[in-house]
């Protein structure tokens, strides 16, 4: 059972949106229908001992990092802000000196932090919201920006893989079953519907993070008011300290400084 504060009782974080969880589930089919396909009709039937080992292990690896980046992409708090904290007390306790501005937002009663945004699915203003994704049932925001962008290059990667794999089985398997053709064309179709989704998601990420502006921020065309970071700085925020194999990882958060990054600082 999921809360109105989007958390599971066990603490996760988990949008109670019934469109988002039927865009997830559906994408969970779709990896588990080109993973079927793959495996039964390409993979385990090729007589190429070493071809079969070494894409095997690439195939099953690269669809590990897919299915861990979406469920991190779909499980982290993006960077909700907490909510009711907007009372007459709570704003008198930050001493604001005169002429400094409070940006409060009205439908969560919360202070609303520098580059937040309200997000009407969600119900929570979220730190450096770029977009809703009912793909993936989550805001995509200061937290878990690094997992959306994971997940879209490995399910691209993913995509191009089984596109080389239909390739190859269609040119040398040419006696295969009726069944066996339907399902191949199926995984073609899905496989260049995805392959474009993601390449083009991944992009736009990208250059969100090399501006330092959110998808949001860019479609409101907001004045920039708030100090932009070097494009390798911006990188660093989102994925972590010095560029490593961690940043490719789903199952690490991004570390700056020492610390996870999370900015917490209002701004007023």
């Amino acid at each position: 059972m999921i809360d109105k504060h989007n958390r599971c009782p066990g603490g996760v974080w988990c949008v109670n949106d019934v469109c988002g969880i039927i865009c997830a589930i559906f994408t969970w089919l779709l990896i588990a229908f080109a993973y079927y396909v793959v495996l039964t009709c390409i993979l385990i039937p090729e007589e190429n001992l070493v071809y079969k080992t070494i894409n095997l292990i690439v195939f099953n690896g690269l669809a590990i990092l897919a299915v861990a980046s979406h469920l991190r992409t779909m499980f982290t708090d993006p960077g909700a802000v907490p909510r009711g904290t907007a009372t007459k007390e709570a704003i008198e306790q930050l001493g604001l000196s005169e002429g400094q501005v409070l940006y409060k937002c009205q439908k969560c009663c919360s202070i609303k932090p520098e580059r937040a945004h309200h997000c009407s699915v969600c119900q929570r203003c979220i730190r450096k919201m770029d977009h809703h994704c009912p793909w993936v049932n989550n805001c995509v925001g200061e937290n878990n920006q690094k997992y959306f962008v994971l997940f879209t290059t490995k399910d691209s990667s993913h995509e191009k893989m089984f596109e080389c794999n239909i390739y190859i089985s269609r040119s040398s398997n040419s006696n295969s079953a009726a069944w066996t053709i339907v399902l191949l064309v199926c995984l073609v179709f899905e496989a260049l519907l995805f392959a474009v989704f993601t390449f083009i998601m991944f992009g736009v990420q990208i250059q969100a993070i090399w501006n330092d502006e959110t998808g949001i921020e860019q479609l409101k065309k907001e004045t920039v008011r708030w100090s932009k970071r070097k494009s390798w700085k911006s990188f660093k925020v989102v994925f972590g300290k010095g560029f490593n194999l961690s940043w490719f990882s789903p199952f690490t958060r991004p570390v700056v400084g020492g610390k996870v990054e999370s900015n917490y600082l209002y701004a007023v």
